[in-house]
């Protein structure tokens, strides 16, 4: 079985910055979709029906 390099040299030096802007893009996007978006459905959305009392 070959022996595998460790990550140095260019390769290193390319997939570094491109990790980070992926895992940046994945948190970001994440963060959007469990807390902003439902806060701006929340304050924008469409009012929800209430039951009028009838005496």
């Amino acid at each position: 079985m070959p022996e595998v390099p460790p990550n140095s040299g260019f390769e290193a030096e390319v997939q570094r910055p491109l990790a980070t802007v992926v895992i940046g893009g994945v948190v970001s996007s994440t963060v959007l979709t469990l807390l902003v978006l439902p806060v701006l459905y929340t304050l924008f959305g469409a009012p929800i029906p209430r039951p009028t009392e009838s005496s």
